[in-house]
């Protein structure tokens, strides 16, 4: 008899067993499917990240690209060498969204007279100064004068720790409407994950009154929108090739993994590899 309790006892333990794991099956296909349907995000805003002039040009036809960024290292590279003509000539074309030109002196009295200057080039310009200059030194106390006294509209750039939020964000209170661009993608380069620490910035912009918008910068991977949306940042600047990317939002994974075996089989018969 009680070799019967026992036995009875450890199938109704096995058949919950069973119960359980058929549960927990059962939500993590929800949850596959879920990840599966993933959509486009809805508020987070497109800013495109580049300098080459055509590019920047084709996507201005592009109106789900919000806005425009640049900085001297992106111009260099795209072949720019008179600064201010490039500016002018992209201006002449894109008036009707904000384009971000960047200061490029490391004195900050200097800092002060090219950012009055760019600023005078058109309405929708903010102007990209630097949370430091290249010793270290914070340029708080430059944002505060340009944004609340000048009524400058700022980018206050490259941005990577919550102190430097907090600065920005507190000598932006009282100015003009600015952008805080926090490098959340170089922020994910060292190991850490950006997500919560751009959730702590939002949280810091809103609490300070300041009238700015915070932006994800030097996004890895389209998979950056999706986070940066999450994480409440109002901007992420995507550079073209990740822009074309996008069109992959929704893509049905089991299509995707279907393009990839063909992928590697037309190019292994168009190598004519033989074994």
């Amino acid at each position: 008899m009680a070799n019967l309790e026992a036995s009875g006892a450890r199938a109704a333990k096995k058949g919950g067993l069973q119960q359980r794991l058929q549960l927990e099956s059962e939500n993590m296909c929800d949850r596959l499917r879920l990840v599966e349907k993933s959509a486009m995000p809805q508020t987070i805003k497109l800013f495109s990240d580049g300098a080459d002039l055509a590019s920047l040009l084709e996507l201005a036809k592009d109106r789900k690209i919000a806005g425009f960024t640049t900085n001297p290292t992106l111009m260099r590279k795209a072949g720019v060498t008179d600064y201010e003509a490039f500016a002018h000539e992209v201006l002449e074309q894109i008036q009707d969204r904000p384009i971000s030109f960047e200061v490029f002196a490391d004195e900050f009295d200097a800092m002060a007279l090219q950012a009055k200057k760019i600023a005078a080039w058109g309405s929708n310009v903010y102007v990209k100064i630097p949370i430091t200059n290249t010793r270290g030194k914070p340029a708080s106390a430059l944002v505060r004068e340009l944004s609340v006294n000048g009524r400058v509209q700022l980018n206050v750039t490259a941005l990577c720790t919550l102190e430097q939020v907090h600065e920005t964000s507190q000598a932006l209170r009282g100015g003009a409407p600015a952008v805080i661009s926090v490098f959340a993608g170089r922020i994910a380069d060292t190991g850490r994950d950006p997500v919560p620490f751009m959730r702590a910035a939002r949280a810091m912009i809103d609490a300070s009154g300041a009238d700015a918008e915070l932006l994800w910068a030097s996004p890895r991977e389209v998979l950056n929108i999706v986070q940066a949306e999450q994480a409440g940042a109002h901007i992420i600047t995507v550079p073209p090739e990740m822009l074309k990317k996008m069109v992959l939002f929704g893509k049905s994974l089991a299509d995707y993994s279907l393009d990839t075996v063909k992928m590697f089989h037309s190019d292994a018969a168009g190598a004519g590899y033989k074994l």
